[in-house]
């Protein structure tokens, strides 16, 4: 089992890591203001497949491999800033957040798709699963992996509620923002900017 004196730290390292924007953030704001709070929480549940996803493959050793192969590490950011760049110019030519997913009708197991792949594409959360998780594993309490996969799992379910909430609350805002003129106006402008700049951010990762 994990050690229960580690758990304080391990809890606050996460919760910092989801207060730092990125393209996690931008895509639960993005699909909570385009279709309300059940996209929000289904780019959430895309989220915390990814989140689980990267667990199981740091316990067995999946994402060291990856990571030991040396162009990875860059076709993995490259792929990401690319997406994010994609995100932004659909915002300018559509008028706001809602153009990244417009279409009512589009089902929204296609969100949580595409929630997971985007998350995948974090090169962030890589890096979090790779590096960060084995710090707080104790070999002589036994069971690595095991230890990993406890880790990854309330990682995940950390996210799952953080992401919810902010699903939620980017819906309700983006309510009572809509009938403002300029707001559309000022979130095409706002989201693109900062889509580029995470864009740039992870084109310019260095690699650890």
């Amino acid at each position: 089992m994990v050690s229960l004196d580690t758990l304080p730290v391990f809890f606050l390292a996460v919760i910092l890591l989801l207060l730092s924007p990125g393209p996690n953030m931008a895509f639960v704001l993005s699909q909570a203001i385009a279709r309300g709070w059940r996209g929000g929480l289904m780019a959430a549940a895309g989220i915390t497949i990814a989140d689980l996803s990267l667990a199981v493959l740091t316990a067995t050793g999946v994402t060291a491999l990856v990571a030991s192969w040396p162009p990875s590490f860059d076709l993995i950011r490259y792929a990401g800033a690319l997406y994010l760049l994609w995100l932004a110019f659909k915002t300018l030519r559509g008028g706001g957040l809602g153009a990244l997913n417009s279409d009512d009708s589009l089902p929204l197991a296609r969100i949580l798709f595409s929630a997971t792949l985007n998350s995948l594409l974090n090169p962030k959360a890589l890096l979090f699963f790779m590096v960060f998780l084995p710090q707080f594993v104790r070999p002589e309490q036994g069971q690595v992996g095991w230890q990993l996969i406890q880790l990854g799992v309330m990682l995940a379910l950390t996210a799952t509620v953080f992401h919810s909430v902010l699903g939620v609350f980017g819906a309700a805002i983006h309510r009572r923002l809509a009938s403002k003129g300029r707001w559309a106006r000022v979130q095409s402008l706002g989201l693109a900017t900062v889509l580029m700049a995470l864009a740039v951010r992870l084109a310019l990762l260095s690699r650890p």
